[in-house]
C-alpha cells in the first residue's frame, strides 16, 4: 500500500488534478459513456462549476422525487449555502457495498447521482442542490480512485474538513451533511 495523496493546495481543477483527480466530464458526457469511463474502485469525487458567475436557479428541479419528496428547495436556501470564491460544489465518496461488487463503487455512485439528476429513479438525495442550477449540464465531474488502501469515506473525511479550513468553515454548496451543516 502507498501513502495517501496530499490534500489539494486549491479546490479548483488545477489543484485537484495535481493530487490525482481525473475525468473532468460533464453529466451529459458521463451519461453518453454509460459511465464506463469511471473506474470500478472506491474513492472520492467532486462536482465543479467552471463558471465563476452568480448562480441562476431553476424551478422545478429536474431531479427524481424520491419517496414522494420534492427535491427542490427555495432560492433563499440555495443562496445561503452558496460558497463564493470556489468552483467545487460537491465532494462525495464511493465505496464497495455489502456484496463487494467492483461496479458498486465510483462508477455506481456517479451513475446514481447522474440518474437521480436526470429525473430517473435512483437514490442520491445528498447533493441534490446542483440540479437546481440552470447550468447543471455544464458542471464537471472528476474522481480519484483510492489505490492506496484508504476507503472513499476516509478520503472524503480528509477532504471536507480541509475544504472547510480554506473556505470559512463552510462545506461545499451541495454537501448537505457534515460537522457544521444542518439538513434543511
Amino acid at each position: 500500500m502507498h501513502a495517501p495523496p496530499p490534500l489539494p493546495n486549491s479546490y479548483d481543477r488545477r489543484g485537484l488534478t495535481a493530487v490525482g483527480f481525473e475525468g473532468w466530464l460533464t453529466w451529459p458526457e458521463l451519461r453518453a459513456s454509460a459511465y464506463e469511463v469511471v473506474p470500478c474502485l472506491p474513492g472520492a469525487y467532486v462536482v465543479v462549476r467552471p463558471l465563476k458567475t452568480e448562480p441562476v436557479f431553476v424551478h422545478p428541479s429536474p431531479a427524481y422525487w424520491m419517496r414522494g419528496q420534492d427535491p427542490r428547495v427555495a432560492d433563499e436556501v440555495l443562496l445561503a449555502n452558496w460558497v463564493f470564491r470556489t468552483t467545487v460544489l460537491y465532494i462525495g465518496k464511493a465505496d464497495y457495498r455489502k456484496r463487494r461488487q467492483p461496479v458498486e463503487a465510483l462508477r455506481r455512485r456517479l451513475w446514481e447521482y447522474g440518474t437521480f439528476g436526470a429525473g430517473d429513479r435512483a437514490t442520491h438525495w445528498g447533493g441534490r442542490y446542483i440540479w437546481q442550477l440552470a447550468d447543471a449540464h455544464g458542471l464537471l465531474v472528476a474522481w480519484h480512485a483510492s489505490t492506496w488502501g484508504e476507503t472513499g469515506e476516509e478520503y472524503e473525511d480528509r477532504l471536507l474538513p480541509h475544504f472547510q479550513s480554506r473556505h470559512g468553515d463552510r462545506l461545499p454548496f451541495a454537501n448537505l451533511r457534515g460537522a457544521r451543516r444542518k439538513i434543511e
